[in-house]
């Protein structure tokens, strides 16, 4: 039971600052590509890289505190759902190469993103 109220606390967290974030972000660039959730998903790969190995690898971390920051928390941030969403819109507005361009940027930099966080998690 505490793990599963460890998770709704993150994902509540998590929920709120990629609301936030997208908000901000979409202020900033505005609504012609995803950009807040391209931000969301890279920060939070980022984060996971760097968490997995701070909690799992570099220390004993609680198995509430792993599903609090990992599982509520970042499962919240980020959001393959609305990735999903936000390309096929894209599409059906024949936008194809911002479709393509999201796709890839999104998996080449969420990937790079982790692999950076585990990199300097590991340096610390």
């Amino acid at each position: 039971m505490t793990r599963l109220l460890a998770v709704a606390a993150g994902g509540a967290v998590g929920a709120l600052a990629r609301y936030g974030l997208t908000v901000a972000v979409h202020a900033v660039a505005g609504r012609t590509f995803p950009w807040g959730t391209l931000a969301a998903n890279v920060l939070g790969s980022f984060a996971m890289g760097l968490l997995y190995v701070l909690l799992l690898e570099r220390s004993a971390a609680s198995p509430e505190a792993r599903a609090l920051l990992l599982t509520g928390l970042l499962g919240a941030f980020t959001t393959f759902s609305t990735f999903t969403v936000e390309t096929l819109n894209l599409v059906e507005a024949g936008a194809l190469g911002r479709a393509a361009a999201n796709v890839l940027a999104s998996v080449a930099l969420c990937l790079l993103a982790a692999w950076i966080g585990m990199g300097a998690a590991r340096q610390l």
